[in-house]
This record gives C-alpha cells, sequence and structure tokens, in this order.
C-alpha cells in the first residue's frame, strides 16, 4: 500500500499489523538525543503533524549548497521506548519507522494516539538513501550529525512492515509469544 505524507489518522487506524506500506512526502529522523529534547519541552522547529519519524542517523555530505544522504539505515527503536509515548503525544507523528520493534508503553500510545510502528530491514541503509530525494532541511546539528534531526522528502520509502498498529497488536511480541508457547 502506498501512503503520503501528511498521513490521515482515519488511514492508520486502517492499517493492521503485518501490512506492507511505502511512504512518500516528508520525514523528519529523530535520535536519542532529539527524542529527549523534544520530551523536556523543545519544540522541532516544523510542524510535525501528521508526518513519520524516522529513527536513523544518517551520513551524509555537503555537495556545494545542498546536502546528499549517502546512507540513512534505521537505527534500534527499543532504546527510545521510555520517551516514545511522550514523543508521539507531542509532535503528533502518526507512523514510526526504525528496527528491532518496540514494547507495551508505544503500543498502548499507537493505540491512544493514532499512530502506527513499521519496521524497516536493518542493513539496507542504501536502499533507505536512494528513497530519499532531497534534503528540506537540518535541525539542532549543536547535537551532532547522526543526533540532529533531518527532514527528507521521500519517494516510496519502504518497504515497512506494520509492527504495532492501533489495535494494540504487536508483531514482535506476537513472535516472542509464540516461541514461548513452543518451548
Amino acid at each position: 500500500m502506498d501512503l503520503r505524507t501528511p498521513l490521515e489518522e482515519r488511514v492508520i487506524r486502517k492499517l493492521k499489523v503485518g501490512d506492507v506500506v511505502y511512504l512518500s512526502g516528508i520525514i523528519f529522523t529523530s535520535r536519542d538525543k532529539a527524542h529527549k529534547r523534544v520530551v523536556e519541552g523543545d519544540n522541532i522547529p516544523m510542524d510535525t503533524r501528521g508526518l513519520a519519524v524516522y529513527h536513523c542517523g544518517p551520513i551524509v555530505r555537503k555537495d556545494r549548497e545542498r546536502w546528499v544522504v549517502l546512507s540513512a539505515g534505521p537505527t534500534t527503536s527499543y532504546r527510545l521506548e521510555e520517551m516514545e509515548r511522550n514523543f508521539i503525544r507531542t509532535t503528533g507523528v502518526r507512523m514510526i519507522i526504525g528496527k528491532g520493534g518496540m514494547g507495551k508503553k508505544t503500543a498502548l500510545a499507537c493505540r491512544d494516539y493514532g499512530a502506527v510502528y513499521c519496521s524497516f530491514t536493518g542493513g539496507a541503509s542504501l536502499i533507505g538513501a536512494r528513497c530519499v530525494k532531497r534534503v528540506i532541511d537540518v535541525f539542532w546539528t549543536d547535537m551532532g550529525m547522526p543526533e540532529a534531526v533531518w527532514v527528507f522528502e521521500v519517494k516510496r520509502f519502504g518497504p515497512l512492515v506494520v509492527s504495532i498498529d492501533t489495535h494494540g497488536n504487536n508483531l514482535y511480541q506476537e513472535v516472542v509469544n509464540r516461541a514461548r508457547s513452543q518451548v
């Protein structure tokens, strides 16, 4: 399924765990330091409502006056679990993109605020970079380039697997539960 930002809550609430989506439009990156800054009350200087946040520390280089994304692979999302609920509430994002899954707090936030968590394959940094059509902006470079908030225009970014939906389903937890039941 092809989706475009800004994402509408009614569309996101129709997605189910296991759905495969491709995303076009505007997304932004945020890792540990940017999440912490948002949760502590700083606002990203742009309208993030309806967008997707990508847990990513891209590798970029400046080519004259524009940034070029060389690598844009996902970073492990679970380490943001403690902050994600407040981040979703504060920013109004409708989609979180990362790798490795997230836990119960994020699943509850997705249900409560109408968002989904989507997994992007680890090791697919070149695929991610190819989907970035341009860097629109960058904020908070004082935290270092990987921790800065990068704003990308993407085209058919994916494939992304819906791993937590708005109904409380968590693909990663289902796999763990299945594995435990077979022991």
